[in-house]
């Protein structure tokens, strides 16, 4: 059998839809958009006889006629829609999609969730029998409001009915044509020409019954390489909570610490049905026969699941063998809080993301189900990162016109801004002045995407996984200067070894971008290179540097004692208020390299996590004396009060309001203080002896100052409860005693002590060298429960298999991981006794320092 390829067996799934695809306009959501890019899986569509690829949330007529200039000589007759959620999510984008395409007979919905996946989520109204229920619905919803546009259409000129015949009677200024459309976007429609003349129409004459398919799907994931793997942000995966609102509780977005008490069957939540339901379809779609094991509460719950769904048919197939490790993230939170030497994880971290959709979904909550049940969503950051394509023509010619690339681009975008649309356009906007100048600079950023990790054959993100900050810059150096010599263009450090700078990165994308057509060619390389350069700018650059040192400042100080520790925390929140009142008081930018409150926050989450590792005291109290504690409580609150208005925390909600009147009442007091001040040496004895009988002032300024005590004594309070958050960190491998001793245990692999190494690099040395693993849990698959019921009594009982033996592994962290993680588990591979072994790593979302800090205490 071949090696395992992510990227090529999500190819291979589409290519097996071909027939489905082939003349039908595809809609995928916004989930699905994320995973696709990061195949490159638009062209293969394309090839595969698509006529057009479209956003499923984003819908419009003009879907209908994006096949204008291809070879199809009738009109669209089916739609395929790919989704990430949940069939009851897209109901409502499905409808508008039939809407907007009266001649579609034939519409296939493809889901990432399973029939039983379905029916387990709890808010889903959808039953065991989800897929057949959902043609039903869907079909009968749109022939009742293709009914009731019937009769609202009825009375109006353009539109006349002859018993069951639809015909459309077309002026000389409008012959849309394409049916009757019920959706939202009906009435931005286009006008065009009848393309297809007798042919259209003759299905909505016919009033065929719409038939639907709806079908499982479950390769819908990104795979930033051939061997790592996370869920699309977008996705109902992904966006499920991972753990109930509880005392050992994180957050919903990730596990509960690990206690070794049993879930009840009833509290498991979505997200960790959902992602059972995910991993067993894919390794029957990858032909891969596991072996299961789990490391934490909630890992163990999903090693469950995945054996409940098992069955003796599944097992005896023809598959290839793997061993599946699944791991809760919560047993390793340092990680992905740290700063590391990533390229791609300083990269994710610094460059702007896409927003998510602005009208989230709202799940269709069954009737019958409780509201005490429901769960809250978790919000991921998309995957699709904005590069700042703009900075490609800035600059160039400052007192000329804007290049001719530039100009195209924004009448191509006017073009096709719907709101822009006329019948005739009789005007070429001119963009050589300032004001569309900066329109440019805002629109092209839209034009951005993912950093594709299978593009024009050249997997770029897979390369950059295993580099640090220093050597990916190398490696993006080394890609411009063949692009050049491909291009036959010459740069002046095109021979030139050593070090890179961002300047002469920026002059290799300036020489390539000069062309059109050379831009097109090496467009990839092009927007690698500029998110490097936008990296390594300030203040981005400083910000990250300063975490670093910060960072191992902590990891240095926490090997002394926790009075050192301490000390340390206070020097930084009480830095981060300095820095932060100069930002207010100055419009100086020379500090915004340095630490804010936030920053400092996520680096007391490290310091607790640290001192809990290396000082482990009792459940209920923490790391640190009751004194350094309480003088860390002390700086938190004077840090919130001193500049309220950019406070935007988790523990802080309900104080938003006091807040924001503290921060404009302090911002009153600085303008008069200021104001005040060049009069202040003037000193008029008579001006002033009317005001001194005068009380009202008193009364205000008593009446502020006991506001101003209770809202310190408030945000002390939640302060002490944020405090409590940080016991939980600081005592988790307290917890579990066999889990804490196991963690413990592998610190004998940390084979440099200047740098920690992550959990999953430990933990796989250890397996790969058949160490036995206290907490590890291992889930026999179906022969093996056979063996151990029946022909174990007779002695041939089968023995517990060992993660290591396996030539295929699988790691699967529940919760996230980052791309640190990815290159410490490919350097254990190396380092092992067996090179030759095929790791495959996978997470809920791809995690950076600041998605660490949102999940725990963001807003």
């Amino acid at each position: 059998m071949g090696s395992v390829d992510l990227i090529a067996s999500c190819r291979d799934s589409i290519c097996q839809i071909g027939d489905e695809i082939a003349d039908a306009i595809v809609y995928v959501d916004a989930g699905t958009l994320e995973a696709f890019q990061f195949i490159g899986a638009f062209p293969l569509l394309l090839e595969l006889g698509a006529r057009a690829v479209c956003s499923l949330e984003n819908a419009s007529p003009l879907d209908a006629v994006a096949d204008w200039h291809s070879t199809f000589s009738h009109p669209v007759r089916k739609i395929v829609v790919l989704t990430s959620r949940l069939l009851s999510d897209a109901h409502r984008y499905i409808l508008r999609c039939l809407g907007n395409h009266g001649t579609v007979s034939h519409c296939m919905v493809l889901t990432a969730i399973s029939e039983i996946g379905h029916s387990a989520y709890v808010d889903s109204p959808l039953g065991p029998d989800a897929f057949q229920e959902y043609e039903t619905l869907l079909v009968q919803d749109h022939e009742e409001l293709f009914k009731k546009c019937e009769k609202s259409n009825k009375h109006k000129d353009s539109i006349s009915y002859t018993g069951s015949d639809f015909t459309l009677d077309v002026d000389k200024d409008s012959e849309w044509g394409s049916g009757v459309h019920y959706g939202s976007n009906s009435e931005s429609s286009p006008t065009k020409r009848n393309l297809f003349d007798g042919d259209l129409g003759q299905l909505e004459a016919s009033r065929k019954r719409l038939s639907v398919t709806v079908s499982h799907f479950p390769m819908i994931f990104s795979p930033i390489s051939s061997r790592a793997f996370v869920l699309p942000s977008e996705g109902i995966i992904a966006d499920s909570c991972l753990s109930n609102e509880h005392g050992d509780s994180l957050g919903p977005g990730l596990p509960s610490i690990s206690t070794g008490k049993p879930f009840d069957s009833d509290e498991v939540p979505p997200g960790v049905t959902l992602t059972a339901q995910f991993l067993y379809h894919l390794a029957n779609k990858m032909d891969l026969k596991l072996d299961i094991f789990s490391l934490g509460d909630t890992s163990k719950i999903i090693g469950k699941l995945m054996m409940d769904m098992s069955s003796l048919y599944d097992v005896g197939r023809n598959k290839r063998s793997a061993g599946l490790l699944i791991v809760d993230r919560t047993l390793d939170l340092l990680t992905p809080c740290f700063h590391g030497d990533s390229f791609l994880d300083r990269m994710l971290s610094s460059l702007p993301h896409k927003e998510r959709m602005s009208s989230p979904y709202s799940v269709a909550k069954n009737p019958q189900t409780p509201s005490k049940h429901s769960h809250a969503a978790v919000r991921r950051v998309p995957l699709d990162i904005k590069v700042p394509f703009e900075t490609v023509f800035k600059k160039e010619e400052p007192k000329s016109r804007t290049s001719m690339v530039s100009e195209g681009i924004m009448s191509f975008m006017s073009g096709w801004n719907s709101a822009e649309v006329d019948t005739e356009v009789t005007w070429l906007p001119d963009y050589s002045d300032k004001a569309h100048d900066d329109r440019l600079g805002s629109e092209l950023g839209t034009l951005s995407g993912s950093l594709l990790s299978n593009y024009a054959g050249v997997r770029y993100l897979e390369a950059l996984l295993d580099r640090g900050a220093k050597d990916g810059l190398m490696l993006i150096k080394k890609w411009l200067i063949e692009a050049l010599q491909h291009e036959k263009l010459s740069s002046a450090s095109k021979g030139r070894q050593g070090a890179s700078s961002v300047s002469e990165i920026h002059s290799m994308v300036q020489i390539l971008s000069r062309d059109q057509m050379s831009l097109l060619r090496n467009r990839g390389v092009i927007q690698l290179a500029l998110a490097a350069e936008m990296t390594l700018l300030e203040p981005q650059s400083s910000h990250w540097d300063a975490f670093t040192s910060a960072e191992r400042i902590l990891s240095v100080t926490s090997a002394e004692t926790t009075q050192s520790l301490a000390s340390e925390l206070r020097d930084f929140i009480n830095t981060s208020t300095s820095v932060d009142s100069h930002k207010q008081a100055t419009t100086m930018e020379s500090s915004q390299g340095l630490l804010s409150f936030q920053d400092v926050l996520l680096l007391t989450i490290i310091g607790y996590i640290l001192a809990g590792e290396n000082f482990p005291t009792s459940i209920a109290g923490g790391p640190f004396s009751w004194e350094d504690e309480r003088s860390l409580k002390d700086v938190v609150v004077d840090s919130i009060l001193e500049r309220p208005s950019s406070v935007k925390l988790r523990f802080l909600h309900g104080l938003d309001n006091e807040l924001e009147a503290k921060a404009r009442s302090k911002d009153v007091e600085r303008n008069n203080k200021d104001s005040t001040e060049p009069a202040s040496n003037t000193d008029d004895f008579d001006d002033e002896w009317g005001n001194w009988d005068d009380n009202d002032n008193a009364d205000d300024q008593k009446e502020e100052a006991y506001g101003d005590m209770q809202l310190k004594l408030e945000v002390r309070d939640r302060v002490d409860q944020l405090f409590k958050f940080f016991h939980k960190l600081s005592s988790m491998r307290l917890r579990n005693h066999a889990l804490g001793e196991g963690l413990a245990a592998l610190s004998r692999f940390e084979t440099d002590s200047y740098s920690k190494k992550g959990l999953l690099y430990k933990l796989l040395l250890a397996l790969l060298s058949r160490y036995d693993i206290p907490g590890l849990e291992y889930h026999s698959s179906a022969v093996g429960r056979l063996f151990k019921s029946g022909l174990g009594r007779f002695g041939l009982g089968q023995s517990k298999p060992s993660f290591g033996d396996q030539s295929v592994l699988i790691i699967f962290v529940v919760g996230g991981i980052n791309t640190l993680e990815v290159r410490e588990v490919m350097k254990a591979i190396s380092e092992s006794s067996r090179p030759d072994v095929e790791l495959v790593l996978g997470g809920t979302t791809l995690l950076t320092p600041d998605d660490m800090f949102e999940l725990m205490l963001g807003s």
